[in-house]
């Protein structure tokens, strides 16, 4: 059995910092990645940064440069470390493991329950 818990989503003013785990047990942590998603009707779950079925490391346009994705497979734990946030990151942000598919088709098996972030400006 596979779980991911997420943890360290909050709220904060725009240019400010978190960093979001992920605990992840029952999975060798070799593809994982981070999606988002915003509050509305018709917004659908988005990449932040993930490693794809190619072992490639992709992170979304808006969040390069400013957010970093790690992992410490001695603590089984995923990070998200996110500097000058702004308030279009404003999501639930979920941790995804286990890849499979490629191009358009990547999808991942398990997924977390969420974790809240907040930017106001």
């Amino acid at each position: 059995q596979v779980d991911l818990v997420e943890s360290g989503g909050g709220s904060v003013q725009a240019e400010g910092s978190l960093t979001l785990s992920c605990v992840v047990s029952g999975y060798n942590m070799s593809c994982m990645g981070w999606f988002r998603q915003a509050p509305g009707i018709g917004k659908e779950r988005e990449g932040v940064a993930y490693i794809d079925t190619y072992g490639k490391l992709n992170y979304r346009d808006s969040v390069r440069g400013r957010f970093t994705f790690s992992q410490d497979r001695a603590k089984n734990t995923l990070y998200l470390q996110m500097n000058n946030l702004k308030p279009d990151d404003t999501a639930m942000y979920y941790c995804a493991a286990d890849c499979f598919g490629y191009g358009p088709g990547l999808e991942y098996k398990y997924w977390g329950q969420g974790t809240q972030v907040t930017v106001s400006s």
